[in-house]
């Protein structure tokens, strides 16, 4: 039985527990130039004082054309580096591990964030040019068939995608100049990645579409390159959505025959989700609604998974890992609620942490 607050051993990496922070889009760098700011710092910062064990920064485009929206960070080029630098480096001081999520929005891109116009919510920058003329890109995805109300993408031609994986090995290499712990691969969420995994937005007659094979051509290939990139000490994690929720599109039979070959291309441990891919589906939202998905991954392929999902309360979180539905939780929500959950868990599970912060010792007791 595995406990909530055991280290897990990651290749040469030692997470101090299995309270985790996923990937949690913030849209706060400054517009275009694709460097985290302050608030980064002070929003990833936040859950490594409050003891999570690894907290992974938001889905960070590899190239500039792959944001979702204008305000996205990246991992581009030298600037960025920097700026992450020190971001790393506190959440490091605070003795937690942390990565970064890579990623390519392909037809999602161009966006406004949900929340920066209000009226409008996430809508392509091409439909508010009333408020921002010219200010979007064009898109590119598996096939030319667009999200529901965004404009139709173009599909990558066969001779552009080696300059895609080696965007990603790119990114993959920059994330440890940086100082990220380890790095993972954003295949989940209707992005690129599953754009090109599910059958309902890859409709490809080449070698990357069709068969199961081919659709996970591309993210096999990226997992490849970012391994030689990383070498043998960095782990390598990979975010799947499990399901579509929608006939006839991706499932967890086949997430979990594709984290089978990833991990024998490289990668250690499967971050399950689920959805994006589709609009107008129906998602059986409550407590912890997407664990049997990261406990079927994690039977039926014989890997270490993490789940994610409405996992919100300390008794429902142990309960994942010691039952062996998971390797470890991802808590997004509930961390942004209260960024010290894990050391209220420990507090009521009765833990004794070495790692709780000298200048908050006084409320590590009643």
């Amino acid at each position: 039985m595995t406990s909530l607050f055991d280290p897990i051993a990651l290749r040469e990496l030692t997470v101090r527990n299995r309270i985790w922070v996923p990937a949690l889009c913030q849209y706060s760098a400054l517009e275009r130039d694709g460097v985290p700011t302050d608030w980064h710092l002070a929003h990833l910062g936040s859950f490594a004082m409050g003891g999570a064990g690894l907290i992974i920064a938001e889905a960070t485009a590899v190239i500039a054309d792959g944001r979702i929206s204008a305000h996205d960070t990246g991992i581009w080029n030298d600037e960025q580096v920097v700026s992450w630098r020190r971001v790393t480096d506190f959440v490091h001081a605070q003795g937690a591990a942390v990565g970064i999520q890579l990623a390519h929005a392909g037809r999602k891109s161009s966006t406004y964030p949900a929340w920066g116009f209000a009226e409008h919510g996430s809508v392509p920058l091409d439909a508010l040019d009333s408020v921002a003329p010219g200010r979007g890109w064009p898109t590119v995805s598996a096939s030319d068939i667009p999200f529901s109300g965004y404009a139709a993408p173009r599909a990558l031609e066969l001779d552009e995608l080696p300059g895609i994986v080696a965007a990603f090995a790119a990114g993959a290499r920059r994330a440890l100049d940086a100082g990220f712990d380890l790095v993972e691969l954003h295949a989940a969420h209707g992005y690129l990645l599953h754009q090109f995994l599910s059958p309902l937005s890859n409709h490809r007659e080449d070698a990357y579409g069709g068969s199961l094979e081919n659709r996970a051509r591309l993210l096999l290939k990226i997992v490849r390159a970012v391994r030689t990139e990383i070498g043998e000490a960095v782990p390598l994690l990979v975010r799947f959505s499990a399901t579509d929720y929608a006939e006839g599109g991706w499932d967890a039979e086949q997430t979990a025959t594709v984290a089978g070959w990833a991990r024998d291309a490289g990668a250690d441990l499967f971050d399950i989700s689920s959805g994006g891919l589709v609009s107008g589906v129906k998602i059986p939202l409550g407590p912890g609604y997407q664990v049997p998905f990261s406990a079927r991954v994690r039977a039926d392929a014989d890997v270490a998974t993490s789940a994610v999902g409405l996992i919100t309360e300390v008794a429902q979180a142990a309960e994942i890992v010691e039952t062996g539905q998971a390797d470890a939780v991802m808590l997004g929500r509930e961390m942004m609620r209260d960024p010290h959950f894990a050391l209220r868990a420990a507090h009521e599970l009765g833990v004794e942490l070495d790692y709780w912060p000298q200048q908050y010792l006084r409320a590590r007791r009643s």
